[in-house]
């Protein structure tokens, strides 16, 4: 049985590629951040995957990981990826995004040369790379560097998903997409009034994180490895997925339920970053599917049932959004 390493497996990207490659037969080993309460989110939605704990920073501990499993594949989701945080963290934000995948390509070297396997690596990295100054941003161009060099000078298979923002009903709280369809699904069940928000004029690409993984799978799969940023190519501003997680809940006008705190504001804040599809298409034959309000009404459904069931994760949140 072919089988594959998903570092991060309890996050939103994770939980969705696991439950893919589960389902392809794939047998899957996944890490999750020691000490962090993620009892909940695997027993809901990774029954059969083997999960892991594993600390980032803990070289030794990843390059035994990697030595007793013999992974085929390696998905490397993991890291800290809040832009805020890594303003807050930089030093963190460093060693869990760079150094950790310069300590995991070492030991997939390693496995290859000492079993002759044709071991892969997908290393998740994102569009703020083109022009962010945060430390996010730098920490991940560091990453991509990493995963070129032991491609171009060592052989591996090795790629770099440029990732543009993805979301689900299982992306975090603390992020900006589920903070607007939690607030409006309590607004809605009239539980709070106001939603407060910093930048609205920011532009962005969104897409779905269950397709989103499809193009790693494929980008794993290729003859020759690739590099490719991954998004819809379609543009919409913060405002619009207010617009439309408002929408979703039946209410017509949301100025009277916003406010905007300039605390909210992030440092250098990147204007635009929107996905030129063309590279997936023509490399990994990928497309995005899901537009930006079928997902918000996906969002706000489940966020919606969450409150009124008390079930914070359930298998049933992951059905796919319709397309239109």
């Amino acid at each position: 049985m072919k089988s594959a390493l998903v570092t991060g497996v309890a996050g939103q990207d994770g939980i969705y590629l696991a439950r893919r490659l589960r389902d392809e037969g794939v047998h899957v080993v996944g890490t999750v951040q020691p000490g962090n309460d993620d009892t909940v989110r695997v027993a809901a939605y990774l029954d059969d995957v083997d999960v892991v704990p594993m600390d980032l920073t803990d070289a030794d501990g990843m390059r035994g990981l990697v030595a007793d499993r013999e992974p085929d594949e390696v998905y490397n989701l993991a890291g800290q990826s809040s832009v805020a945080r890594s303003w807050e963290r930089p030093e963190e934000t460093f060693a869990l995004n760079a150094d950790a995948v310069e300590v995991l390509v070492g030991a997939l070297l390693d496995l290859r040369d000492r079993t002759g396997r044709d071991v892969r690596l997908v290393q998740a990295s994102t569009a703020e790379v083109v022009d962010g100054e945060s430390p996010y941003a730098r920490s991940k161009a560091r990453a991509e560097e990493i995963v070129r060099a032991a491609r171009e000078e060592r052989g591996l298979h090795a790629s770099a998903a440029r990732l543009h923002i993805h979301e689900s009903p299982l992306r975090g709280p603390e992020f900006v997409s589920r903070k607007i369809t939690s607030a409006v699904a309590e607004i809605v069940l009239g539980r709070r009034s106001v939603l407060t928000l910093g930048n609205v004029d920011v532009v962005r690409d969104w897409g779905f994180a269950g397709e989103y993984v499809a193009a790693l799978r494929l980008m794993a799969a290729t003859a020759e490895p690739v590099d490719v940023p991954v998004g819809t190519g379609v543009r919409h501003t913060l405002g619009d997925l207010v617009d439309a997680a408002f929408a979703a809940g039946g209410i017509e006008d949301p100025a009277a339920h916003l406010a905007q705190d300039p605390a909210l504001m992030r440092p250098a804040d990147i204007p635009e970053l929107v996905a030129d599809p063309g590279p997936a298409e023509r490399t990994l034959g990928w497309t995005a599917e899901v537009g930006l309000d079928a997902l918000v009404r996906h969002m706000v459904q489940v966020d919606l049932e969450r409150l009124r069931t008390g079930v914070a994760e359930s298998a049933a949140y992951l059905a796919v959004p319709a397309t239109a």
